[in-house]
């Protein structure tokens, strides 16, 4: 499912138009990319939680020469899924 057949399911299910679904998911996607800009973490219940986790530097290894390289810290975006969506699912 892409993006669009994703809107157009929400659209559907939530009887609204296809623009109101758009608009609601580009406010939630910059919502969540703003609350994880702060270092915020966003709690769904039932569904999951969205956090900012710190990567710290590191040293790793270029497959094609075995070249070390050596990689900044940085802030990762993750996902984690509630137990009972995920018993939902079996």
């Amino acid at each position: 499912m892409n993006k669009t057949e994703f809107l157009r399911a929400v659209a559907e299910k939530s009887g609204t138009t296809l623009k109101a679904a758009t608009e609601f998911y580009d406010a939630y996607v910059a919502t969540v990319k703003e609350a994880l800009d702060k270092n915020d973490k966003i709690a769904l219940v039932g569904f999951g939680t969205y956090e900012a986790k710190n990567k710290p530097a590191r040293t790793c290894l270029n497959p094609m020469t075995g070249a070390k390289v050596k990689v900044a810290a940085c802030k990762a975006p993750a996902f984690k899924f509630g137990k009972n969506f995920k018993d939902s699912l079996n």
